[in-house]
């Protein structure tokens, strides 16, 4: 790749936990786009957790709130516990996330995967 957007993530490991396919697999292609290597997809917290706790620590994640019907809020705790920083993408209104979370970077759905990936430098470089 070598546009410099081709390399606004190079290198950077990039969680994606979302529960749908081809979500997943589109925001993975945008973030490969941009030079990231991506963690995952996780299709629910188990799977997410067990990446966190056995690939080498990830620069940034993108977390789907709502998981087959489980919040992604105890990978979101981990996440902060590592020090990683992350978004939130949801269907939901803003009200479902829990005030703790209130600072986290939200992206309703639908959204553009693109730009979402493009907005990603700038969270790991101010993480």
């Amino acid at each position: 790749m070598n546009s410099p957007l081709g390399q606004l993530l190079n290198h950077c490991r990039i969680l994606v936990v979302e529960d749908e396919y081809f979500i997943a697999d589109d925001m993975a292609k945008a973030l490969e786009s941009l030079g990231a290597d991506v963690v995952g997809p996780a299709s629910d917290q188990q799977k997410a957790l067990a990446l966190l706790s056995s690939t080498e620590k990830v620069h940034a994640a993108v977390l789907d709130i709502n998981l087959r019907g489980c919040t992604a809020f105890p990978i979101a705790d981990t996440l902060i516990e590592q020090g990683v920083p992350f978004v939130f993408t949801t269907g939901y209104a803003p009200a479902s996330v829990p005030p703790i979370y209130a600072d986290i970077p939200r992206w309703e759905k639908p959204f553009n995967y693109n730009d979402l990936a493009q907005s990603l430098p700038d969270l790991v470089r101010n993480g």
